[in-house]
């Protein structure tokens, strides 16, 4: 009796075992699927791409997807708090702008990036109490306050781009350690401690919470508007701060810095990394690797002298392709 009953339990501790097993190997394979074709891209795009792999391609590289990855911390956050921002291009082109014109008018380099980052920030905290504490729809909000920015941009400019006519401020931001430019350093130091930070800390763990079920979090006793409202002025001063590295990189600041095509790069640098759309999911380390892997990839387009909006086109399908597989590893979890 007693044997019996014991092959009776193991039977019954297998069927258990089995399906959870097929389905956490399920779900390994799906959330790993991106990493390996970012992966398959990158190798691909060394071996055909002429002179991809030298270092002054590669420096170039990094020193284009700082701005880039400093938006997408910013985006990462509100996208891991269930919402979006659209606005952040936009935003970053605006605080530029206005950080350029007080330079021109003979402003110090250093209250000009403080100016850049006091705007962008407060273009975010205006987002985030509208969506945190007025109950607008995310989307709403940050699509008309990108179309605000934007309108703002061209009648500051009259379309015409701000030169930065203080080299103090151009070499400060753009000076190298051996051979790294300064924001690729900058960067790395940034994202680490906000990965550490979000990861790690009480906040971090209402953010995550608030995004994967509000309801839930607001009945066990989380401030969910308050963690909201955080994000968007997150978001805001990542914005500024990319504003002062973009402006300095370009030697100008105009509208066309928070064109369209930037927003698309943003969003696709975190999904790419990792961060889901529907909430809860995500980290700034994978967000800053989806914004190198975006990189890549226009720079590469470049190199291939592949059209503007062909690239368009082949960041839009990306993301479409990680959204997908992010739906798919939460029906694993199902």
């Amino acid at each position: 009796m007693t044997s019996s009953g014991g092959l009776g339990s193991e039977s019954v501790t297998q069927v258990q075992i089995l399906p959870a097993m097929r389905r956490l190997s399920g779900e390994q394979i799906v959330r790993y699927i991106p990493s390996i074709v970012v992966g398959i891209a990158a190798i691909a795009l060394g071996l055909f791409v002429p002179d991809f792999f030298t270092a002054r391609n590669i420096i170039n590289v990094l020193m284009q997807s700082s701005a880039l990855g400093l938006m997408a911390i910013g985006v990462t956050a509100v996208l891991i708090g269930g919402g979006i921002d659209l606005s952040i291009p936009s935003v970053m082109a605006l605080s530029g702008i206005f950080g350029a014109m007080y330079m021109r008018a003979g402003g110090h380099p250093v209250l000009a990036g403080l100016i850049m980052v006091a705007v962008a920030t407060l273009i975010g905290t205006i987002n985030g109490f509208a969506v945190a504490y007025l109950r607008m729809i995310p989307f709403v909000v940050t699509l008309s306050m990108m179309y605000v920015a934007q309108g703002a941009c061209l009648w500051v400019t009259r379309a015409i781009s701000v030169p930065v006519t203080n080299p103090a401020f151009v070499d400060t931001v753009m000076a190298k350690i051996w051979t790294i430019p300064v924001p690729v350093i900058f960067l790395l130091l940034i994202t680490a401690i906000v990965t550490v930070l979000i990861g790690r800390s009480l906040h971090g763990r209402w953010l995550y919470a608030t995004g994967t079920n509000i309801r839930a979090a607001r009945v066990s006793g989380i401030l969910t508007a308050r963690v909201l409202f955080g994000t968007y002025v997150f978001s805001g001063f990542f914005a500024g701060l990319a504003a002062i590295v973009t402006t300095a990189r370009l030697l100008s600041a105009a509208a066309t810095m928070g064109e369209e095509g930037v927003v698309l790069s943003v969003i696709s640098s975190a999904v790419v990394g990792g961060v889901s759309i529907y909430g809860g999911v995500g980290s700034p380390l994978g967000a800053v690797i989806g914004a190198l892997f975006i990189t890549l990839i226009t720079n590469s387009m470049n190199l291939m002298h592949v059209s503007y909006y062909a690239t368009l086109v082949i960041k839009g399908l990306i993301i479409v392709t990680v959204v997908a597989l992010d739906s798919l590893r939460r029906r694993y979890k199902r």
